[in-house]
């Protein structure tokens, strides 16, 4: 049973996060290396063209376990468990064509999350990032993205940031870490998410976790949000969903409809988003849901500060 809105958070098995800059692998204490073209990456991480021309990186662990990230957007596209299933979803209708954000997968929401003063979600899904870091940790791979400030990102949000984006893979479960630092001279604020799209039969989906939760209903009026309180103990999604939950539990449980019970950890995502377009999408709708860690109240950080957030979705 996940625990309820009003629990304390419990420690985590995340990997930390690296602060090696130098592409390289761990293993034992002994530094070894695998080149791919003119770089070096860690066994198990690779590089390769994906859809539309786009790089993506392949891991694979030697537990069976796969997953697929674009450059693109550092989205997740692919997270396969040892028995074959992906747990993530990807739209029909998404594009690799670099020039609009790829629908499914793990997109990125940063520095806005959902409508505002720039690009709907912001621009970190929108751009290319770039490959900073990868290594071997008992044999599971991992690598980490990075993105900058530039004259694109700075036309929206006039402000100097560094993000890192550390990826893990592990036999059932794919960790993340989102690191954002202020490296501008004056304050900045902003909001995220991780609008994480789940393979899902939606007539048998179920979230566990966020009964007494804080509600901001956008049905019927995303305009407009609802204020309310979760009463049941199970979320479901007989028609159109779109829901933020505010104060939401270090944990939630996914039943996906398709027999598999899925852990969504979190440390440091303090809200949860639902999201399920029902016949606003009728192609795809009954094929996926989402459900996001999200920080919907804004961080401030001064410069040189960082604020660091970790996910984790495990198959139990």
């Amino acid at each position: 049973m996940a625990a309820s809105c009003a629990s304390t958070l419990p420690s985590l098995s995340f990997v930390s996060s690296s602060s090696s800059s130098s592409r390289r692998f761990r293993r034992s204490g002994v530094v070894a290396m695998a080149s791919v073209g003119q770089k070096v990456y860690a066994p198990g991480v690779a590089v390769s063209e994906g859809n539309g021309g786009l790089q993506k990186i392949d891991l694979k662990s030697p537990h069976g376990s796969e997953a697929e990230i674009y450059l693109f957007g550092a989205c997740v596209t692919s997270f396969k468990v040892p028995n074959g299933k992906d747990l993530l979803f990807v739209r029909p209708d998404a594009v690799f064509n670099g020039q609009k954000p790829i629908s499914g997968g793990i997109p990125h929401c940063f520095p806005q999350f959902g409508p505002g003063p720039m690009q709907q979600h912001g621009f970190a899904r929108n751009v290319n990032w770039s490959i900073t870091d990868s290594e071997v940790m008992e044999g599971d791979p991992t690598v980490t993205l990075e993105l900058k400030d530039d004259s694109y990102s700075r036309s929206m949000w006039d402000f100097s940031f560094h993000a890192l984006y550390k990826v893990s893979l592990h036999s059932t479960s794919l960790s993340t870490t989102l690191e954002i630092i202020n490296t501008d001279v004056k304050p900045f604020s902003f909001n995220s998410a991780l609008h994480t799209y789940f393979s899902a039969s939606i007539a048998g989906v179920s979230v566990k976790g966020l009964k007494g939760c804080k509600t901001l209903n956008k049905d019927p009026d995303p305009k407009n949000p609802l204020e309310g309180k979760e009463e049941r103990e199970e979320v479901t999604f007989p028609g159109f969903v779109d829901c933020i939950y505010l104060g939401a539990p270090s944990e939630l449980i996914l039943d996906n409809g398709l027999g598999d019970k899925i852990a969504i950890a979190n440390s440091n995502w303090s809200d949860a988003v639902l999201w399920n377009p029902h016949l606003q999408m009728e192609a795809c709708y009954k094929d996926f849901v989402c459900v996001e860690n999200a920080k919907i109240e804004m961080v401030q950080l001064e410069p040189k500060q960082s604020w660091v957030a970790e996910q984790k979705i495990e198959l139990v």
